[in-house]
């Protein structure tokens, strides 16, 4: 599969921004798509970790909405992978084409090296929803694939299913990073509480205010719960088009506290910006916002190493 990557030809990389670049040093970015993928990408898990590598970067995760990079990014180890600064991390989205719920898929993920197991994103009830109703921006598979179906955590009474503790199980003994994925706050909230009961210990909330549906204080509390909360810079550095408001992102960051907050890109896809280019737009709009330099530090790369890195 050919990807287009030329970082050199990506926007705002002709101009120099010193004071910004220095922030991007030691930067972990835990939600990036790159190919390969039945979604059109930009670049490869390769191309990615050459880039990040250039600006700095401590790690990145390669993330597929349908199947585990973990193995993808073994077998480039010696195509030129191991020798890059940036360490590369994979993981697995419990969505259909991995079997769902499918806690020996997740146990061989994280045992081969993976450190994130995502509940399910395309096929989760609230994503489903949302995609039905509003122009979500999902690009159309290339290769031709079932009708997605809805999976829910739960059992018709509202109970956490047996399957679902059991992969819980996996992800403490591990040590890895569950996330909520795309369930919406109903299920999110159940996914946490089971999550915390079974010892895990490291929990993100994606994009909270994408398919998810989290208001600030939701947000506000889950952080009180240990949760850290994750924001996708691409929504606000991304197309013009798609933009939504820093002041919403602010108020977020202000509510939950900069210590349980993490930026991440959620880039990768054929007609976005590159990841490190949307990082490099965030850390100058959020100083042109007034925010400190250590604050934009634990943004950026030290609070994502703290979730990812043992």
């Amino acid at each position: 599969m050919n990807y287009p990557f030329n970082p050199s030809a990506d926007e705002d990389r002709a101009t120099p921004d010193e004071e910004a670049d220095a922030l991007l040093v030691g930067a972990v970015d835990l939600h990036q798509h790159p190919g390969p993928s039945p979604f059109p990408r930009r670049m490869s898990i390769l191309d990615a970790a050459r880039d990040a590598s250039a600006a700095g970067f401590r790690a990145i995760v390669a993330k597929s909405h349908h199947h585990s990079m973990v193995t993808d990014i073994l077998a480039l180890q010696t195509a030129g992978l191991a020798e890059l600064s940036t360490e590369v991390y994979g993981g697995i989205a419990l969505n259909r084409t991995v079997g769902g719920l499918n806690p020996y898929a997740v146990e061989l993920a994280l045992r081969m090296g993976g450190r994130m197991v995502w509940f399910p994103t395309l096929s989760s009830a609230a994503h489903v929803d949302h995609h039905e109703h509003h122009d979500t921006g999902f690009p159309t598979p290339e290769v031709s694939l079932r009708d997605n179906e809805v999976i829910s955590i739960l059992d018709d009474g509202g109970a956490v299913l047996p399957e679902v503790r059991d992969i819980l199980s996996v992800i403490a003994a591990e040590d890895a990073v569950m996330t909520c994925g795309h369930l919406g706050v109903g299920e999110s909230q159940k996914l946490i509480d089971a999550a915390i009961e079974a010892g895990v210990r490291r929990i993100l909330i994606n994009h909270p205010v994408f398919v998810v549906g989290a208001s600030v204080e939701q947000a506000a509390a889950w952080a009180r719960q240990g949760v850290y909360i994750e924001h996708c810079v691409i929504m606000y550095w991304g197309k013009p088009e798609r933009r939504r408001s820093l002041d919403e992102l602010l108020s977020f960051i202000k509510a939950v506290g900069v210590d349980q907050t993490v930026l991440s890109s959620d880039s990768g896809q054929k007609t976005n910006p590159l990841p490190v280019t949307l990082y490099r737009r965030a850390v100058r709009g959020l100083l042109d916002a007034g925010l400190a330099e250590d604050d934009i530090r634990k943004l950026v790369g030290v609070n994502g190493g703290e979730l990812l890195l043992r």
